[in-house]
């Protein structure tokens, strides 16, 4: 099998983040943690219409709450929110968070997706899991496709998860002048992923000959999907930026790189996925960068790390989810 063609860079490329993974042994699901416990801006754009989260509403530009000091992505449904506290403990011991009176309280906003079709559903990243992904976090660019909280991600299941194809987390950036941009995206939508230069799905519902096709078109041609169960699906991710944004800005920004979803994933935005995208700013760059200009960037880079997760990832045989490496696509 000839190695994947993926695009090049790292959420890891923007100074002052670290990245880990915790991908269980157990089944496939895990967690991945994006540190910043100096603290930065952020923002959040949640579209899809089924999402699972914690401490989305205090990113609200007017709330109080000015920064963020790790962000998580992980498998387990709802379940899989508890690995959350498992990142705010590690962060404590450490001395990072907002200060509140004699108490540091780390801000651990996070998201979660459906990985319990796959093994044993009693499985699923807790307190422990996000510990251990703090723990391996470093500045080295993240291990992409089946590990972390893409270790148990499907595309294409509009018609079924017999019909699916594996998901995964991937990661790109792009640096423009001084201005990096960079995101981490865990894909695990209801839709199938396509490559916008060629329209080709690569990653998606299968047909009689187990080949992708477009789910979109068969539905076009009268070919009717059975009903989906709400939040069966989800794709999570986090954009991240070294220019100096507002907390408000960081919000634009998240929700401009959800044009990187809609490039890559058909349909996405779905009533059976809870899509959601945080934006976050280090600063790092010292420069205030341009808002348009960020938000093109940050669709761009979304949909590279879209298209690296479903390249990267290993295909699985229970149930039966073919990567698209096993296929030729990647």
């Amino acid at each position: 099998m000839s190695e994947p063609s993926l695009f090049p860079g790292a959420i890891t490329d923007v100074a002052g983040l670290r990245v880990g993974h915790f991908t269980d042994a157990r089944r496939p699901t895990g967690c991945s943690v994006v540190l910043c416990p100096q603290g930065v801006a952020c923002g959040v754009d949640v579209r899809g219409a089924a999402p699972g989260t914690r401490e989305t509403d205090l990113l609200r530009p007017d709330n109080l709450v000015e920064h963020v000091h790790a962000l998580l992505l992980t498998g387990g449904s709802a379940f899989g929110l508890d690995a959350a506290s498992g990142v705010v403990r590690w962060l404590e011991e450490r001395g990072h968070g907002l200060g509140v009176g004699p108490a540091v309280v780390p801000i651990v906003p996070a998201a979660v997706l459906f990985d319990l079709w796959i093994g044993d559903h009693r499985i699923r990243p807790d307190a422990a899991a996000g510990y251990a992904a703090c723990e391996a976090a470093s500045h080295a660019p993240p291990a992409q496709g089946s590990v972390g909280a893409g270790a148990g991600a499907s595309a294409g299941k509009l018609f079924g998860i017999d019909r699916a194809m594996k998901g995964g987390i991937g990661t790109a950036s792009l640096t423009v002048g001084p201005i990096t941009v960079g995101a981490l995206i865990a894909v695990n939508p209801t839709g199938d992923v396509i490559d916008p230069a060629t329209g080709q799905v690569i990653a998606g519902t299968r047909g009689a000959d187990g080949r992708p096709r477009s789910a979109t078109r068969a539905i076009a041609a009268g070919e009717i999907p059975p009903r989906a169960l709400p939040g069966m699906a989800t794709t999570i991710g986090i954009i991240a930026t070294d220019a100096r944004l507002t907390k408000a800005q960081c919000q634009k920004l998240a929700t401009m790189a959800h044009n990187g979803l809609a490039r890559s994933i058909d349909p996405v935005h779905t009533m059976a996925d809870g899509d959601t995208l945080f934006a976050l700013a280090t600063g790092t760059s010292g420069r205030p960068g341009d808002m348009t200009v960020l938000g093109a960037l940050a669709a761009t880079v979304t949909a590279r790390a879209v298209l690296n997760a479903v390249r990267a990832a290993t295909g699985l045989s229970d149930p039966p989810l073919p990567s698209a490496r096993d296929l030729g696509l990647a």
